[in-house]
């Protein structure tokens, strides 16, 4: 299905290296020893071993590959193809899949969808609420979902929220960090972990 160009797609359609650049940035993080896999610490704690995991949004694969390591089924799911081939290269076990997240259809049903780094932000506008249906329609049926977004670009959090509960997803727990911080009025970001409704 042709969807509305999102804000990632635009990025590299102007700045055809920008895929490129971002890998290489995750990379040089990981081999300085930076803590890059912050956010799958807080989901490899939401369940026990084995469970299914989706990586929505997964990029290169730093969230979706660790998960994989500590034991964990894991599909990584990008628009990104290079990001998909840079994923299957340095995190090779998951199931890597170049494609849109309004467009998902996978024959699983997951425990815990993430969604980090911002990617809910980098979508086409007219696609959040079907992507966030998509969580829904995809979760076990005591699975959650975990987005986690910064304020300031473009989605305001109510908005957000009130799409989720368009969608199907209320939200469990909202945090202003992926180390457990409470959400305020006054946060900067947000961590929400939803449930179907």
């Amino acid at each position: 299905m042709t969807h509305e160009q999102g804000e990632w797609e635009r990025i590299i359609a102007e700045n055809p290296g920008h895929s490129a650049w971002y890998i290489d940035r995750f990379r040089g993080l990981a081999e300085r020893g930076e803590d890059i896999v912050g956010e799958a610490r807080l989901v490899d704690a939401m369940v026990g071993r084995g469970a299914t995991i989706l990586d929505a949004g997964c990029g290169p694969g730093r969230l979706g590959g660790y998960l994989h390591r500590v034991g964990h089924v894991v599909v990584g799911v990008d628009v990104d193809p290079a990001l998909i081939a840079a994923a299957e290269a340095d995190h090779p076990g998951p199931t890597w899949v170049a494609g849109n997240l309004a467009d998902l259809d996978r024959p699983e049903r997951f425990d815990v969808i993430v969604c980090a780094g911002n990617v809910v932000t980098f979508v086409a506008p007219s696609t959040r609420v079907d992507i966030l249906r998509r969580f829904a329609d995809h979760l076990d049926l005591d699975g959650r979902a975990v987005v986690g977004f910064g304020a300031g670009r473009g989605y305001p959090f109510a908005e957000f929220l009130d799409d989720a509960r368009t969608a199907g997803l209320v939200p469990d727990v909202l945090l202003s960090s992926w180390d457990l911080r409470p959400f305020t009025d006054d946060s900067g970001f947000l961590v929400a972990v939803l449930r179907r409704s």
